[in-house]
């Protein structure tokens, strides 16, 4: 599973290869951030992972993405919105290297994964070893 990946570091855990995933993902222009852009891409069958943030203020806005993605698309849950609005780049950082204005973002749709990478291929291993 997951717990499987072995990167150049040591072992990759699923927040891990997340986090490399949503970071290639953002560099090759293939995110959809917030609740708008993502209810798009789910709705057109554009996306390949959807993140959801546990903490969600709006009971709403979960069941609506639960009931988008729940046929074709992988859904995955973190327990921050901020933390995934960092990974996403949703903050600025200052001139010392801290972040600073970090906006919480409930919702995270990948529509392009963008290279191969070793930490995509042990995220669709995770969710054939779920499903």
């Amino acid at each position: 599973m997951a717990e499987e990946g072995i990167a150049a570091g040591g072992v990759m855990d699923v927040n891990t290869i997340l986090q490399e995933v949503l970071k290639t993902a953002l560099t090759h222009d293939g995110l959809a951030r917030g609740i708008h852009e993502a209810a798009t891409a789910l709705d057109k069958c554009q996306a390949h992972l959807c993140v959801l943030a546990s903490n969600c203020t709006e009971p709403v806005y979960i069941k609506l993405v639960e009931a988008l993605s729940a046929e074709h698309i992988n859904l995955i849950k973190v327990d921050d919105n901020k933390k995934l609005g960092e990974r996403v780049g949703l903050c600025k950082t200052d001139h010392k290297g801290k972040l600073r204005k970090v906006v919480g973002c409930s919702c995270v749709v990948v529509k392009d994964y963008g290279k191969e990478s070793q930490a995509k291929d042990v995220i669709k291993e995770y969710f054939k070893g779920t499903k």
